[in-house]
C-alpha cells in the first residue's frame, strides 16, 4: 500500500468519497468483521450531509443485548460492561431501530440476529431474501462500490480472520473485472491473524485505519443455558454421525449440546450408549471415533476446538481439520485463537463460503473430500409432512434469514451418502402456553417438504427421505410431544393423508418431558449434562440467577403472586442474598424495589 495508514476516521471518510463519490454501496461483512469505526464516521457523515446517498449492505448486525424493564436492567447492566467493554454500537442500527434513518441512508440485510427485528418496519421492508452463497453476487449486482472490513495486522499483512466469508469472493470477482469496488480496512488488535487465503498483502486495501485509540473489544456471542431437552436432541443426533466423515454445525445451545454428546460418546461410551438406549434412539453409531471427523463449515464455532481437544476432528483434508467461513462466538474463543501456536492454527483454514457452501468450484475434489457428511442445523418449527420453517413467519416478517442451511440441506441431498439434519425442540412456551413445533401446515416454508431427509426432535431421529407422505407423517408423529399427537394425527386424518385407521405405536405415545429427564438420570446425576458445556461468560451467580429470571418472565399474575409470598414470607439463605446484591436489591430503597426483591427470592427458592 503506498500511503500510510490513517490514524483518524473522519480522514478515511474523506479518501473513501474522494474514490468512490457520494454515491456510496457499502457492503459490510455479517456478525463480527464490521469496522464499526469507520463506519459510524461514515454515517455520520452522511447524517450531517444529504447529498451523500448511503446504501449499506450488510447480515448480522450486532447489538448489545438490551434490557425492557427494570430488572433485566440491573441483571443485564453489569454483565454488558464486563462482557462488551468498549465495544462501539453501530449508529445506523440504533437509528433504524428508533425509525430515525435520514432519507439518504438505506440498510439491507440478509440475515437479522434472531428475532431482533421482527417490529422494524424499515428493516423488515429492506430485509433481501438471499442464500449465503448467492449474497455477494446481490452486492455486486447492486454496484458496491465499498467495502469495510476489521482486520488482523502482522508486519506488513492483514488477516480476514473472522470473516473470509463473502469478501474472498467479492475479491475473486474484482480479479475478473466482474466488480469494482475499495476495500478498506481497520486493524483490531483482538482478532488472530489466521492464515491462509484470507493472509492478505498490503495492496490489496485502498486504505488502512491503524490506530490504537480506536481500537475496540470484540463483539461477543455468551453462552446460552443448555436444558435436557438440547441434550436428548444432541445424543440422538450424535448417533448420526459416522466415524470417518465429515462435520457442519452452527451455533446455538442444540449445536453446544451436540458436541457435548459427542465427547461423551468419545469418553464415556458405556454411560453415552445406555443414555441412547433409554431415549429409544433409532441411530446406531455409537462406538469412539477411531478415524475422526473433518469439519467443513461456514461458521467456525467454538465447539469445533472442543471436538479437536477430544481427539473427534483429526480427519485431514490437506492439512487441515476445519474449513471455515467466518467465526463468531464467546471472549474465550477469540483468546484461544489469539494464542494458538502456529502449527495447530495452519490447521483451521479461513475460506471463501462458495467453498463451504457450495460444490461448484473443484467439485470432483470436494466430492471426494466431504464423505459421510452430515450437516446438522436447527429450525424454528416443520410440518407434518417434512417441510422446514426456519427464518420467516406466514405472515411474512422475517425472523433471521436463510443463510446457509438451504446450501447444506442441497449438499445434504448431492453428495453420496451425506444427510441434511434439522432439529428443533418438540414444544415451546408461547405467551404462557405450551404448543407444538410441530404443526399440520405452516404458511411459509425455508426448506421444501421435497428436500425433507433427517429430522431430530428430544424425542427421537424421523428418516423421511424417499419416503411417502403417509410413511413421513407416521414418523414425525413419533417425534411429537404426546400432548399434541392426538390433534395432529386427525388433522392428518381429515385430510385424507393418513390411513383411517392408523394408530400411534404404544412406544410413542410417552413423549413426555417426564420420559427425558428418566432417560437422561444417570448422566445427569453423575454430573455429565453441565448448562453449560462450553463455559460461560455468566459468574456463579449470575447462572443461579438466569433460571430465576425466566420463571418471572413467564409467570403468570396469579403466579407472581405467589412467588412474592413465597419470598416475603421464606428466610433467605445466604445465595438468596448473593443474588439480591447482585440485582442491587438487597437493601431496597422503596417498595417497588422491596416488591421486586421479594418476586426474586421467591422464584429463586425452588432452585435451591
Amino acid at each position: 500500500m503506498s500511503a500510510a495508514p490513517f490514524t483518524n476516521a473522519d480522514k478515511i471518510v474523506d479518501a473513501i468519497i474522494a474514490g468512490a463519490g457520494k454515491d456510496i454501496v457499502l457492503g459490510l461483512p455479517l456478525g463480527l468483521g464490521k469496522a464499526n469505526t469507520i463506519v459510524n464516521a461514515l454515517y455520520a457523515r452522511a447524517v450531517a450531509d444529504p447529498t451523500i446517498n448511503l446504501k449499506i449492505f450488510t447480515a448480522l448486525t450486532p447489538e448489545v443485548p438490551r434490557a425492557s424493564g427494570d430488572l433485566e436492567r440491573r441483571f443485564l447492566e453489569p454483565f454488558a460492561k464486563r462482557v462488551f467493554g468498549n465495544y462501539p454500537a453501530l449508529a445506523y442500527a440504533r437509528d433504524q431501530r428508533a425509525g430515525k434513518l435520514p432519507v439518504n441512508v438505506e440498510v439491507s440485510e440478509f440475515f437479522f440476529l434472531a428475532g431482533r427485528w421482527l417490529s422494524t418496519p424499515s428493516a423488515q421492508q429492506n430485509y433481501i431474501s438471499a442464500n449465503y452463497t448467492h449474497a455477494s453476487r446481490y452486492l455486486i449486482d447492486q454496484g458496491v462500490n465499498v467495502i469495510t472490513q476489521l482486520v488482523a495486522k502482522k508486519g506488513e499483512r492483514y488477516s480476514l480472520s473472522c470473516n473470509t466469508d463473502m469478501t474472498l469472493d467479492l475479491l475473486d470477482a474484482r480479479t475478473r473485472g466482474k466488480a469494482k469496488f475499495m476495500l478498506v480496512g481497520e486493524v483490531n488488535s483482538e482478532l488472530p491473524f489466521m492464515p491462509g487465503p484470507g493472509d492478505l498483502p498490503s495492496d490489496v486495501f485502498a486504505h488502512m485505519l491503524d490506530n490504537p485509540a480506536t481500537d475496540f473489544n470484540l463483539f461477543s456471542a455468551p453462552k446460552e443455558p443448555v436444558s435436557l431437552t438440547e441434550y436428548a436432541i444432541g445424543i440422538h443426533v450424535a448417533r448420526l454421525i459416522p466415524d470417518g466423515g465429515t462435520l457442519q454445525i452452527g451455533i446455538g445451545k442444540q449445536a453446544d449440546a451436540l458436541v457435548h454428546a459427542l465427547t461423551l460418546r468419545q469418553n464415556k461410551n458405556d454411560l453415552f450408549r445406555r443414555a441412547g438406549a433409554k431415549l429409544g434412539s433409532s441411530a446406531h453409531e455409537d462406538a469412539p471415533f477411531v478415524e475422526g471427523l473433518y469439519g467443513v463449515s461456514e461458521m467456525f464455532v467454538d465447539g469445533f476446538l472442543t471436538l479437536i481437544k477430544a481427539g473427534i476432528l483429526k480427519r485431514e483434508v490437506d492439512g487441515a481439520l476445519l474449513h471455515a467461513a467466518f467465526f463468531l462466538g464467546p471472549r474465550a474463543f477469540y483468546k484461544t485463537l489469539r494464542e494458538m501456536d502456529a502449527s495447530s492454527l495452519a490447521k483451521l483454514q479461513m475460506s471463501a463460503v462458495s467453498f463451504t457452501n457450495d460444490l461448484l468450484g473443484d467439485e470432483a475434489t470436494k466430492r471426494r473430500h466431504r464423505m459421510k457428511a452430515r450437516f446438522v442445523n436447527n429450525t424454528m418449527m416443520a410440518t407434518l409432512l417434512g417441510a422446514v420453517v426456519s427464518d420467516a413467519l406466514e405472515d411474512g416478517r422475517v425472523v433471521s434469514g436463510v443463510g446457509g442451511q438451504y446450501n447444506f440441506v442441497a449438499q445434504g441431498f448431492e453428495l453420496e451418502g451425506a444427510r441434511s439434519v434439522i432439529t428443533l425442540s418438540s414444544t415451546r412456551v408461547a405467551q404462557g402456553k405450551l404448543v407444538s413445533n410441530i404443526l399440520w401446515s405452516y404458511g411459509h416454508q425455508t426448506v421444501p417438504r421435497h428436500l425433507r431427509d433427517v429430522i431430530v426432535t428430544e424425542y427421537g431421529v424421523a428418516d423421511l427421505r424417499g419416503k411417502s407422505d403417509a410413511d413421513v407423517i407416521a414418523a414425525m408423529l413419533a417425534i411429537t410431544d404426546s400432548h399434541f399427537q392426538s390433534e395432529l394425527l386427525a388433522q392428518a386424518k381429515a385430510a385424507k393423508k393418513i390411513a383411517s385407521d392408523y394408530e400411534i405405536p404404544e412406544a410413542h405415545r410417552h413423549n413426555t418431558p417426564e420420559h427425558i429427564a428418566d432417560a437422561l438420570a444417570e448422566l445427569a446425576a453423575q454430573g455429565h449434562l453441565p448448562v453449560f458445556p462450553s463455559g460461560t461468560d455468566f459468574t456463579d451467580v449470575e447462572q443461579r440467577l438466569l433460571p430465576a429470571l425466566q420463571v418471572l418472565k413467564s409467570a403468570k399474575p396469579v403466579q407472581l403472586i405467589a412467588l412474592v409470598a413465597r419470598g416475603l414470607f421464606s428466610k433467605p439463605t445466604s445465595a438468596d442474598v448473593e443474588c439480591l446484591v447482585r440485582l442491587d436489591l438487597a437493601a431496597p430503597r422503596n417498595m417497588k424495589e422491596r416488591f421486586t426483591g421479594w418476586l426474586v427470592a421467591g422464584a429463586l427458592k425452588p432452585l435451591l
